[in-house]
């Protein structure tokens, strides 16, 4: 059997900055991202099923978080600026990372590549879950953007402002994500002291 690098790229994760180059209060990696998303997208997915009829794997939309972001072990964060600045960029990026998803994935024993493929290669993720996991990853970063302004950094002003938008059209299209903020958004926001109390 192929010795495979699909693991050792995954675990650099933790070295790969987000936000760059934004100023930073509190800096954060692609592995911690992930994690959050990964969590946020099971809370939504169990609170789909429990509030809202759905039928959905909490650990799929899970397994998946924890994945969507493979293509940067390769090529690192791109700046949502930069990505979505003109069509003909965005495209090309999103080719890019077809490629680093595809690499990715091939680097795992041929037997398991069928098994990750819907994990990893972002176009073959299932609707529902793909449309599910983009949601967290939104919250994950508007309670990001939230956390940079509490400690008085500008840099996140539009970005909290381009994030409400987002969050507030997932809270009409998917009541999961309304009862998400209900419950939690607050006591995202709050203070050590406030939430000891």
């Amino acid at each position: 059997m192929k010795n495979s690098s699909f693991l050792a790229w995954i675990l650099r994760m933790n070295l790969i900055k987000r936000w760059s180059p934004m100023h930073l209060v509190k800096e954060e990696n692609v592995a911690e991202h992930s994690h959050q998303v990964a969590v946020i997208a099971h809370l939504l997915a169990t609170i789909k099923n429990v509030y809202c009829d759905g039928h959905i794997s909490p650990e799929k939309a899970a397994t998946i978080a924890l994945y969507h972001e493979v293509s940067e072990t390769k090529l690192q964060d791109i700046n949502h600026v930069t990505k979505y600045s003109s069509p003909a960029l965005t495209e090309e990026f999103k080719k890019i990372e077809d490629l680093a998803e595809i690499e990715c994935l091939n680097s795992l024993p041929e037997k398991l590549q069928p098994l990750f493929k819907e994990l990893v290669i972002q176009k073959q993720v299932d609707k529902e879950y793909k449309k599910l996991v983009k949601a967290a990853d939104v919250l994950t970063a508007y309670f990001k953007a939230c956390d940079e302004l509490k400690f008085h950094n500008p840099e996140f002003v539009s970005v909290k402002k381009r994030l409400s938008l987002k969050v507030e059209t997932y809270k009409k299209d998917m009541p999961e994500v309304s009862i998400f903020m209900e419950l939690f958004e607050q006591n995202c926001l709050a203070s050590l002291d406030d939430l000891s109390n």
